[in-house]
């Protein structure tokens, strides 16, 4: 192998997904096992976790997978012992549970509280306890690590679609990042994120099956297509790996161009 590329491979190093059991999860786990790395997932999703394991698998690493609810810190806690008991370590977190904006479209004016905080628990909360876990784990270690969060462009962008609870989320998970790298560069804990558009996904397909709301969203994206999940796994590996060992508190938007439009 080229020597160049080793600076991506992850062997004998041990990852946590936080939401390996869904669309961009599953994809996450079978890049980082691609690698070299064995992954600790994270979920609710039977059939999802059933997926990822098997995708670790095939690639000839060891997974762990672990059934638990992020919006709690206690859960968090735990998974993250679960993965430091099971493989003695942990280098890599990310954090790719999220989504539901297609559940929760309310006028701003209108936007009910109970919704409000469900979104802003799937998709900021859930961040914040298992970063806050994995990051005392690596600390102890004294290896640092790297903890990448999956935000989206709407952290920068707004829409007038009833985002409100989404939007704020993911722009909290963007300053989130920032300040993360700050405090934990000290431990050599490197922060960052990516920010894609719409990710072709079974979450995402309750709006994607909208033919006119998909030919609006393509319409302003210069490379006129949404991202798949492969689309993200290049940015996911360099963050996750030394190749980016120089690179923190960064937010990479992975977009086709919509942002160069703004």
């Amino acid at each position: 192998m080229n020597d160049e590329l080793k600076r991506f491979r992850l062997d004998g190093r041990a990852a946590i997904v936080g939401g390996g059991s869904g669309g961009i999860g599953v994809r996450t786990c079978a890049a980082l096992a691609g690698v070299g790395a064995d992954v600790a997932i994270v979920g609710r999703s039977a059939k999802g976790l059933e997926e990822a394991c098997k995708t670790v698998a095939e690639r000839g690493r060891t997974a762990l997978v672990i059934a638990a609810d992020m919006t709690s810190r206690e859960e968090a806690d735990r998974a993250v012992e679960r993965a430091v008991d099971a493989f003695g370590r942990v280098d890599v977190l990310v954090n790719a549970i999220g989504g539901g904006a297609g559940t929760a479209l309310h006028p701003a004016e209108q936007y009910p509280a109970p919704e409000w905080r469900r979104i802003l628990d799937l998709n900021l909360t859930t961040a914040v306890h298992l970063s806050q876990a994995a990051a005392t784990a690596m600390i102890a270690g004294g290896r640092g690590g790297s903890v990448l969060n999956i935000s989206s462009v709407r952290g920068q962008l707004g829409i007038d679609a009833g985002y409100s609870a989404y939007v704020a989320a993911k722009g909290a998970l963007d300053a989130l990042t920032r300040q993360h790298a700050t405090e934990w560069a000290k431990y050599q804990i490197r922060v960052n994120a990516i920010s894609p558009t719409f990710v072709r996904t079974e979450q995402a397909e309750s709006l994607l099956s909208d033919e006119g709301f998909y030919e609006r969203l393509v319409s302003r994206i210069p490379l006129r297509r949404i991202a798949d999940p492969d689309d993200l796994v290049g940015a996911i590996l360099f963050f996750c790996s030394e190749a980016a060992a120089f690179v923190t508190g960064q937010i990479l938007t992975l977009d086709g161009g919509l942002t160069a439009t703004q």
